[in-house]
């Protein structure tokens, strides 16, 4: 039986369209993959705003794991334009490969990645570490299928 595991940016998007797109897929977990989920530019989606308006709107858990998240260095490195994503991406699997993800993966997320959604800034999946973590946890579970909000 085929799992469906989404991603979603909140950059450039509404509170509204933001929880909407949440409901509308059937999100069950929101597992936010950012480093620092406390900043300002985070507005809504600050952990305590973030976790009270899951609970409150949707009835369903918000989990922050750093673990998903690049080390700051990194960040900070593709954000201010001094590398390319390729070089962000590589970076970011040796990362993930120390910090033996995989194992992560089935250990504390196994039976809960069905209509999970992986929360980050970035607009677009295809310039954020969520779509590397979602290939990651494809591979884990070769059965899943990706859906990038």
């Amino acid at each position: 039986m085929t799992k469906t595991l989404y991603t979603i940016g909140f950059t450039k998007k509404s509170a509204e369209e933001f929880f909407t797109l949440l409901k509308e897929n059937d999100i069950r977990m929101l597992l936010d993959i950012r480093l620092n989920n406390t900043n300002q530019l985070a507005g809504f989606t600050k952990q305590q705003d973030l976790e009270y308006f899951t609970r409150m709107l949707l009835g369903i858990p918000y989990v922050h794991d750093p673990r998903f998240a690049p080390q700051a260095e990194t960040i900070s490195t593709y954000r201010n334009g001094k590398g390319e994503f390729a070089s962000f991406r590589k970076e970011f699997l040796e990362t993930m490969e120390e910090r033996g993800i995989r194992d992560v993966i089935r250990e504390a997320y196994s039976s809960n990645l069905d209509h999970c959604c992986l929360l980050c800034s970035e607009k677009d999946a295809d310039s954020c570490h969520r779509k590397i973590v979602a290939e990651l946890m494809r591979e884990v579970y070769p059965d899943l299928e990706v859906i990038h909000l």
